[in-house]
């Protein structure tokens, strides 16, 4: 344990984490995770029921061995939040008293502004079983409660940790939707390549009876095209749905896949017809 008159260490930037009395060491093993996951280091722990350090929460820390090998110990609270200047408690239910009630994303804000202002700042969680003591949460500056199910309110500790720690690290983002990676840039095709995509589709399905009664194929047509048109499909996305009606212009089920070439595509190929599905236009099929 950490002597009583003992100061922490508060990592630079981001909030202490402090946990009251934790039972579990695969708990506080999890919180270290989640910590590491939005780059909090900083993880104080009250009195753990099963001493320090604990070999099942270094098993669940997921190589957070940073947070981990940095866990400072206290037997008071008021030892282990001395050094702060600000302090979060985070609670599932209504208290009685006078303290102002903070949602993670509000807190998350402050917090950054906060430490901006080189404050230090903490964020107070309680035990599994019943989490903090009224004496506990007076000890706090603001409380914090998360929009949860009324009927179903309460969190695993380490959930409660990564919900404020996203919150931080959000906190702290040019953009709040940026994301590290994005998809592939899909630019639309030109729209000849839809154009001949329809017409290939159009043929294909007048061979096929589709268009009945007749009058109405125009119309057909038209929302066949708007329905085409909506996505902006690029041309490599055109090649594999020109791929598909090649497959299905050139084989039935009473003449598929591997049965040949279809007697009636070759007679078409003898009579002049139209030579679809080669080249390109079948790069679309899987193999």
């Amino acid at each position: 344990m950490v002597a009583p008159d003992s100061t922490p260490d508060q990592k630079a930037g981001g909030p202490a984490i402090i946990l009251v009395e934790p039972q579990l060491g695969e708990n506080i093993g999890m919180v270290a995770r989640a910590m590491a996951n939005f780059g909090l280091t900083d993880l104080r722990l009250v009195n753990p029921r099963d001493g320090w350090p604990n070999e099942k929460a270094i098993a669940t820390a997921s190589r957070a061995d940073h947070v981990i090998g940095a866990v400072q110990v206290f037997e008071q609270l008021d030892h282990a939040i001395g050094d702060l200047n600000f302090l979060y408690a985070t609670t599932a239910r209504q208290r009685d008293g006078f303290k102002p009630v903070r949602s993670p994303v509000e807190a998350g804000r402050s917090m950054r502004q906060r430490a901006n202002a080189a404050q230090k700042v903490g964020i107070l969680f309680g035990r599994e079983k019943w989490g903090l003591s009224n004496e506990e949460v007076a000890a706090a500056d603001e409380i914090v409660t998360f929009p949860v199910d009324p009927n179903f309110a309460s969190l695993n500790i380490a959930q409660a940790v990564l919900l404020m720690s996203y919150e931080w690290m959000k906190s702290g983002l040019a953009d709040e939707t940026a994301t590290l990676f994005a998809g592939p840039e899909m630019i639309p095709a030109p729209k000849a390549a839809l154009h001949s995509l329809l017409k290939h589709l159009e043929e294909a399905l007048e061979a096929r009876g589709y268009f009945r009664p007749a009058p109405k194929k125009p119309k057909m047509l038209d929302n066949l095209a708007a329905v085409l048109t909506r996505p902006q499909f690029s041309e490599s996305e055109i090649k594999v749905l020109r791929g598909v009606v090649t497959s299905l212009d050139y084989f039935s089920p009473k003449e598929p896949r591997g049965a040949g070439y279809p007697e009636r595509k070759a007679k078409a190929a003898r009579d002049g017809g139209s030579g679809r599905g080669t080249g390109d236009e079948d790069g679309g099929e899987g193999a």
